[in-house]
């Protein structure tokens, strides 16, 4: 061979080598920069990953805390609760008043005879006396609110006082009113804490078939709500006056169901009276 058309041939490959070097290096430069580009892409969602995990972690722990203060506030009402139960348990328990608590309400049952004289709505100094021993828990507790329930056995009202009382609705209605006005006018209560209603013969706790279960159904329940319940119960509703009623006020009350109507756990059997 020729040195001349070797040395061309030597100059060719070398070029060729060259070349292909060159393009192997290319490939090599897009790939890594791929590969760095996939890499800061991952470090990019590990670090939102990561973001995102330590957000969950804040939500958890505030949650996690949210529930341990409830838990806390939950066990301080239930404790409230019961040491408002205790205490009227104590001060005011006997075969005339009974305590009884259904559905987070705890209701005072006193039977008619200790406020109020058969077929009255004025207030008896016995009657007095035990209002004045709930004012004072009550004083204790000003938070709560309260309602004055009024209940009545189904006997008709007597001739002689129906001019006051038509029916057993105005005479239970009445009797509630009487007792939320001692509460609020002479005992100190905050009236804003107070409602009164009338349930007439509707709302039997016994036999009214019977001296003893009429004894029973005659009573003034005063309902003491508790914690939650008070804070929902906020938003009185005014009931429009219908045609019958027309020159009477309008009736405002707080809605709110009767636990007194349901079965008592600690009330006694007491003798008939009227």
């Amino acid at each position: 061979m020729p040195k001349e058309t070797w040395i061309i041939a030597s100059v060719l490959t070398a070029v060729l080598l060259l070349g292909l070097l060159g393009l192997a290096s290319w490939d090599k430069k897009k790939e890594v920069e791929k590969v760095r580009a996939e890499l800061a892409e991952a470090l990019a969602a590990a670090a939102k990953t990561q973001t995102e995990a330590a957000g969950l972690k804040d939500k958890l722990d505030e949650s996690q805390f949210r529930f341990s203060e409830l838990e806390k506030e939950k066990n301080a009402a239930v404790q409230t609760h019961q040491s408002l139960e205790d205490e009227m348990r104590a001060m005011l328990e006997s075969k005339d008043v009974t305590i009884s608590q259904l559905q987070g309400k705890l209701t005072v049952n006193i039977l008619d005879r200790v406020l109020f004289d058969s077929g009255e709505a004025d207030l008896k100094p016995a009657g007095a006396a035990v209002l004045r021993k709930i004012a004072t828990i009550l004083a204790s507790h000003p938070t709560l609110k309260v309602h004055v329930i009024g209940h009545t056995d189904n006997v008709p009202i007597r001739s002689a006082a129906r001019n006051r009382f038509p029916s057993n609705w105005e005479l239970s209605t009445a009797r509630a009113t009487a007792a939320v006005r001692f509460l609020t006018e002479i005992a100190g209560v905050d009236p804003q804490r107070l409602g009164a209603v009338g349930y007439g013969e509707f709302r039997p706790v016994a036999d009214n078939a019977t001296p003893e279960g009429r004894a029973r159904n005659r009573r003034i329940a005063i309902t003491i709500l508790s914690e939650e319940l008070a804070g929902a119960d906020t938003t009185p509703t005014v009931v429009p006056k219908s045609p019958a009623l027309r020159g009477s006020p309008a009736v405002t009350t707080n809605a709110v169901d009767d636990p007194s109507a349901g079965t008592d756990r600690s009330e006694q059997a007491v003798p008939a009276t009227r």
